[in-house]
């Protein structure tokens, strides 16, 4: 497995990416107008392209050295809040789960985030999202909930979790 930090000319493939995994993981989460929704809103050219003019954000592809195909991605951003990386997204497709790729992108993002002088990792996960076990088996642990109105009548409920650095 290889990260390779994507560029605004990867934006067609983490979108790509992005809907193979979502249609897999939220297919019995959400409704299909809520997943168009987000994805539409989340992943648009606009967004993403943000994204990369934030110094502190930063995207880094997911490649199968072995057979020479991407495998998902990770988005985070340094500095989130006092000391703090958020994890916005990691998303695998579906066919690439279960073989570590997950666990070696999270060891990744723990060099980075202690690089930057970061002591913790924040992310949210939807309540009824088995990712929640992933993260748990990596270290990761529940700290709070909300639910967050995203428009349209909308909205995600999620847990939040976090992991700490140990220096």
């Amino acid at each position: 497995m290889k990260l390779k930090q994507a560029t605004a000319a990867d934006i067609p493939l983490i979108q790509d990416l992005a809907r193979r995994s979502w249609e897999n993981a939220y297919a019995d989460i959400l409704s299909k107008e809520q997943m168009e929704f987000m994805l539409s809103g989340m992943y648009s050219e606009t967004e993403i392209l943000n994204h990369f003019q934030n110094p502190h954000y930063h995207y880094y592809l997911i490649q199968d050295e072995d057979n020479d195909s991407y495998e998902g991605f990770i988005g985070y951003e340094h500095h989130y809040e006092e000391k703090t990386t958020k994890l916005h997204r990691i998303y695998l497709v579906p066919e690439s789960k279960g073989k570590g790729f997950g666990k070696e992108a999270l060891r990744f993002l723990n060099e980075k985030v202690y690089e930057n002088e970061n002591d913790r990792i924040i992310l949210n996960v939807n309540k009824y999202n088995s990712a929640r076990n992933f993260y748990e088996s990596q270290g990761y642990r529940v700290y709070d909930e909300g639910v967050f109105d995203i428009g349209n009548g909308f909205v995600m409920d999620d847990f939040l979790m976090e992991f700490l650095i140990h220096r």
